[in-house]
């Protein structure tokens, strides 16, 4: 898989879940002795696309930049149960120190890339491309945007700054779609302008009102094919995209109407994490037991 831009807060990410895990220091490694090294792998317990290697690397050498390590799987790949991800080789106790941390990068993120390659799977040979939302986790918003693009995803807006779209009550306070599309090409007349809409009357307010981009809100199929059918016949068409109530059951009926973007909440909302363990053995002694940092 090509490389992925990182986002330009990864390090800061990092910094943060690292402060609310370590605070003043770990007590536990503590008991470990200062000198004591020890070779760690991780290891996945079930089949998962892999997301988060660059946080978790810059968790470890944030922790000792003398740390070696060496990644078996890259962002991107899938992963079978059983597979080894990571050899690490180092000082002990930054190592235990960082298990928890590096290991919740992994799981989150590999949690989202892969739910995004089952439905990215699942509109494959349709031209409709599959979106994520704002419905993130608090702070981790641009870490999961990339895990979507890691699992074949596309990204929606990242954040308010970046897009408008125009939902119910930015309608209900500006007084009708035509009044706020044309606020907002007021105020940022670069930027693309998207419109949501409960009804296909709705949507022809949004054709009038020249929006860019028209977000179908919880449309039945056969709404989804005359709201298509109406965007095809006018001169200047609009994407479409359909959001609300779409599953992995039902995604490609939805792309099957013709619409340009499919959006899922869950994606980034519904996670489950992937099961990910790392096993650590004391170089010259005996081995750790596997997962001792909780």
């Amino acid at each position: 898989m090509k490389q992925l831009p990182l986002p330009a807060d990864l390090d800061l990410t990092v910094e943060r879940a690292l402060a609310e895990d370590v605070g003043a220091g770990d007590l536990t490694a503590a008991l470990v002795p200062a000198n004591a090294r020890c070779r760690a792998q991780i290891v996945t317990r079930e089949a998962a696309v892999l997301c988060g290697v660059p946080w978790a690397s810059a968790v470890f050498r944030r922790l000792d930049p003398a740390i070696e390590l060496t990644w078996r799987a890259a962002d991107g790949d899938e992963l079978e149960a059983g597979q080894v991800l990571l050899d690490a080789t180092g000082r002990a106790r930054p190592l235990l120190t960082g298990e928890r941390t590096a290991l919740n990068f992994l799981q989150t993120l590999s949690g989202t890339a892969t739910l995004a390659r089952r439905y990215a799977r699942a509109l494959a040979g349709t031209h409709c491309q599959l979106l994520d939302t704002r419905k993130t986790l608090p702070g981790l918003r641009l870490a999961q945007k990339y895990a979507v693009r890691c699992g074949g995803g596309q990204n929606h807006r990242l954040g308010l700054y970046d897009g408008i779209l125009i939902k119910e009550n930015h309608i209900a306070a500006a007084g009708s779609i035509a009044a706020a599309v044309a606020r907002a090409r007021a105020t940022a007349p670069a930027v693309r302008v998207e419109v949501e809409v409960e009804s296909l009357g709705e949507l022809d307010e949004a054709f009038a009102a020249e929006a860019d981009m028209a977000l179908l809100d919880d449309f039945a199929p056969a709404d989804l094919r005359r709201a298509v059918a109406a965007n095809q016949a006018r001169h200047r068409p609009l994407l479409l995209e359909a959001s609300g109530g779409v599953d992995l059951e039902t995604v490609r009926t939805v792309a099957a109407t013709g619409v340009d973007f499919v959006s899922v909440g869950a994606l980034t909302k519904h996670l489950r994490v992937i099961d990910l363990s790392m096993r650590c053995t004391l170089v010259g002694d005996a081995p750790m037991a596997p997962g001792s940092c909780t």
